[in-house]
């Protein structure tokens, strides 16, 4: 792949305002991803004519507990091997690290999504089908 082609893919990337990019042809592979760090600016503020009571704050929700696993690349998320067959795993399932836990299918490819923990499945976070983005969320473990 020559460097005129990467130039063009990170041209489309700015344009359609895309996070990450793979493409694929013949032998040649590549996989982009931008940098979307946040830049914050502290503005200051007038000071407050009156000073009313700090309202109650409401306790905030509690993060689920438990380790995930994530998505390694960008694909399709699929839960089974095929439409009618029963899903890798199921919550309250015990897996072992190594276990398949759904495919993700990148470029026409079937990748497997591998556990990287022993653990119980606490929540399936993406349904079937669905396109999953590099590092979101998958599944949880219970704590």
């Amino acid at each position: 792949m020559d460097i005129k082609k990467i130039r063009e893919l990170v041209d489309l990337m700015e344009e359609k305002d895309l996070l990450s990019l793979e493409y694929g042809q013949d032998d040649n592979y590549i996989s982009l991803t931008r940098n979307t760090a946040v830049q914050t600016i502290a503005v200051p503020q007038a000071a407050p004519m009156a000073v009313a009571p700090a309202p109650v704050a409401a306790p905030a929700p509690k993060a689920p507990a438990g380790k995930v696993e994530t998505s390694p690349m960008v694909g399709v998320f699929y839960s089974a091997p095929s439409p009618n067959d029963p899903p890798f795993v199921k919550v309250g399932q015990k897996v072992e690290a190594g276990d398949t836990l759904g495919i993700i299918e990148a470029m026409k490819i079937m990748n497997p999504l591998e556990a990287t923990q022993s653990g119980i499945i606490e929540e399936i976070l993406v349904s079937n089908a669905e396109v999953v983005e590099f590092g979101q969320p998958v599944i949880r473990y219970k704590a």
